[in-house]
């Protein structure tokens, strides 16, 4: 999808109809967008590389109003669960990852971190995705809070 992330279009289809279920079917590692699919509201989450038979199942499972958790998701959720509270969000960024963060909660704009760090939008973009899930935030102004309330911003 050109110019949108999935998370960016459930967000969308959320706004004006809540209550229509939503299975993602996606292209990325659950690990870097499922949970906060979850979050946001998503009712399943596959990657495009599964089955044609569960595929089948997650659509059923959908549409009867329930949730589906594949065994890969699940395994992610239950991960979750062994995280050191204490620990700081921002630890668990890759160093590109903590670079466009940081530049990302002094205000860049995605064009402007592209061309600083020879990146294009695009990629960019799948960046401050990966850290809004990682983080659990989910917006720029969020970012900004973050780090200043961690004194990541000089």
């Amino acid at each position: 999808m050109p110019d949108q992330s999935g998370i960016d279009i459930l967000r969308t289809i959320r706004q004006g109809q809540p209550n229509l279920p939503v299975l993602i079917l996606s292209g990325y590692p659950a690990q870097q967008y499922a949970l906060n699919l979850f979050k946001m509201g998503a009712n399943g989450y596959l990657n495009k590389e599964c089955e044609a038979d569960e595929l089948k199942t997650a659509v059923r499972t959908v549409f009867q109003g329930r949730r589906y958790v594949s065994s890969q998701v699940g395994e992610l959720l239950a991960q979750s669960f062994d995280r050191d509270p204490n620990t700081a969000l921002h630890t668990e960024l890759s160093d590109r990852e903590f670079q466009v963060f940081l530049r990302l909660a002094k205000g860049a704009t995605v064009s402007d971190i592209g061309n600083a760090l020879s990146l294009s939008i695009k990629t960019v973009s799948t960046y401050r995705t990966r850290i809004m899930e990682k983080m659990g935030l989910q917006s720029n102004s969020d970012l900004t809070y973050y780090a200043m309330k961690n004194n990541l911003l000089d």
